[in-house]
């Protein structure tokens, strides 16, 4: 295949946008040669622009999605940047039970964990939950993990992980509470594997019938997004929170650019927020 031209690289980083909201430009043409190059040579592509209209065209089953697993980065670690647990641990997990306790359901809870990769973020909230309620068997509490890539959420519905992935953020004591031993891997017990279902997502297309949650965690995703997709993405975060739900962010990234309600908080060095909660106080 002869080198990338502006049309090839403007051929696809139009087709990453409108997947999954993902920008790139020419800066990113090393990644598109070496994410993309194999799977255009397997289709047998004349060049890229020929692959864009053969995936928008949908004419190679599978094609699409071996793209956004192409792109997608999956990257993530057991309690990911430590904080944001820590707040919902001391924070918001007290708050919404004190909440919830004169309510028609004083214990259900219900969390959405957006690009959550293969699995070790929704599983470590609920891994935090179960540490921290005494009576975590009587309370109705759904996690939803959701990833754009269905290969990675085919391996968090396994809870299977290997020893280099358990390495990365997993201390012993919860590895002895949480896992159970399945050959030369760790999985994840029934316990908290029960309070966790996955589904693929795409961050870019409406959340119909999606909600309520109490919590959502979108972490390290928004910051591939133009800042355009990054406001109405979180605005649609909003529309499926509950009146008083919290919604944490990546470590790096700041609400302020997506409207007046997103106001941060900051709790166990963790930046939140809670956009309906401001737009009725400010009613």
């Amino acid at each position: 295949m002869t080198n990338l031209t502006t049309e090839d690289i403007d051929a696809v980083c139009n087709l990453v946008e409108e997947l999954c909201g993902i920008c790139w430009d020419e800066s990113k043409a090393y990644l598109i040669e070496s994410r993309l190059a194999s799977i255009v040579e397997q289709v047998g592509c004349e060049n890229y622009r020929d692959f864009a209209r053969k995936v928008r065209a949908e004419l190679v089953p599978g094609l699409k999605e071996q793209v956004l697993d192409a792109v997608t980065t999956n990257e993530t670690l057991w309690f990911r940047d430590g904080s944001p647990f820590e707040a919902l641990q001391h924070k918001v997990i007290p708050e919404l039970i004190d909440e919830k306790a004169n309510t028609i359901f004083p214990k259900r809870m219900r969390i959405w964990s957006a690009a959550c990769s293969t699995g070790q973020e929704p599983y470590s909230i609920a891994m935090t939950i179960a540490d921290l309620l005494p009576d975590f068997d009587q309370w109705d509490i759904q996690i939803l993990g959701t990833d754009i890539s269905p290969a990675v959420v085919e391996q968090a519905k396994s809870g299977i992980y290997g020893e280099l992935e358990i390495g990365r953020g997993m201390d012993a004591l919860r590895l002895k509470r949480h896992f159970v031993k399945n050959g030369n891997k760790w999985q994840v017990n029934e316990r908290i594997r029960s309070r966790c279902s996955f589904q693929p997502k795409n961050l870019h297309e409406p959340f119909t019938g999606f909600g309520p949650f109490d919590v959502v965690f979108c972490r390290n995703v928004a910051i591939y997004f133009s800042k355009e997709d990054q406001r109405t993405l979180f605005n649609k975060l909003a529309d499926v929170l509950t009146p008083s739900g919290w919604l944490f962010p990546g470590s790096a990234e700041s609400l302020a650019h997506c409207g007046p309600q997103w106001v941060a908080q900051q709790h166990c060095r963790s930046n939140c927020y809670r956009p309906n909660q401001t737009v009725l106080a400010n009613a």
